[in-house]
């Protein structure tokens, strides 16, 4: 049994073009050979599935005439791999656990995250898009507006309240010293209900920073969704501590877990690699 969430265009309105997300089951005895299929895209990423029973259409195997996008989740690779092997694929993620990059908090670390690098690549933008819609619609449905953190999160927060249909605003590190000496950018409705989209968390610090800026402005954050977490127990305490559900599309593990496979990291990194993650602030200072 396959889980499948369906995009389409033929679905209610509504969302921004994109339609309800919702879950459909099929029976399958042979091998997923895709993964995804996104309508509007030329070169379709979807292969078909081999001999899936028919499911009043809502399954389309002709890469030509399917209107739909369909996700299939499967146990072979779970998103939070697919999504780390493809950081790594546009080098968005660096490994150097020999030769430690330097943080601007000058922090010592064997890791460097740029996920704004998702943006230049056309297809995996989609990808990101689309998992952060899913994961609103999934785990937020009552949202009613969208916030991006600035900067590395104000062009996905737009793509993804387009894609929704839903108001958009980001949240600034802090006021600006002079015209109207706004924090919060955009217009939300009071007492609103917002999702906040972040593209990295590390500390916690400057994503929580913008939620309790939304907060001041007068409108509930009900949640955030980002890309990529380091899962550093410090964040984990501070969203907690701040009422906030985090949920990421992939984490410091599946990219520790799709390095070791491919043989970017050899398997004694690994060790280096987890004694970081637990203090990160003191490691080879």
């Amino acid at each position: 049994m396959i889980e499948v969430d369906l995009i389409g265009d033929t679905l209610p309105d509504g969302l921004g073009g994109v339609g309800k997300l919702f879950r459909h089951s099929i029976d399958s005895s042979e091998d997923i050979t895709s993964i995804y299929k996104y309508d509007n895209l030329a070169d379709s990423c979807c292969k078909g599935i081999k001999n899936p029973r028919k499911q009043d259409n809502y399954v389309d195997n002709s890469k030509k005439s399917c209107t739909f996008a369909a996700k299939l989740f499967y146990n072979v690779m779970e998103i939070k791999n697919q999504f780390a092997k493809k950081l790594m694929d546009i080098k968005a993620i660096k490994l150097q656990p020999n030769e430690p990059f330097t943080w601007a908090s000058g922090w010592k670390s064997p890791i460097y995250t740029d996920n704004r690098k998702t943006l230049s690549f056309p297809r995996l933008r989609s990808f990101v898009k689309l998992e952060l819609c899913h994961a609103i619609q999934e785990n937020f449905p009552e949202a009613e507006a969208v916030a991006g953190v600035a900067t590395g999160a104000i062009a996905q927060g737009a793509l993804v309240a387009e894609e929704l249909g839903l108001p958009y605003s980001y949240v600034r590190p802090k006021p600006k010293d002079h015209g109207m000496g706004n924090q919060v950018e955009g217009e939300i409705e009071k007492g609103a209900k917002v999702v906040v989209v972040e593209d990295l968390i590390s500390t916690g610090g400057s994503s929580l920073k913008a939620v309790q800026a939304l907060r001041e402005y007068g409108v509930e954050v009900i949640g955030m969704v980002a890309s990529f977490t380091y899962g550093f127990p410090v964040a984990e305490k501070a969203f907690e501590e701040a009422g906030v559900k985090l949920i990421t599309l992939s984490n410091y593990e599946a990219v520790i877990e799709e390095a070791a496979k491919t043989g970017y990291i050899k398997e004694e990194d690994k060790a280096v690699l987890a004694e970081w993650r637990k203090s990160p602030e003191t490691w080879k200072q």
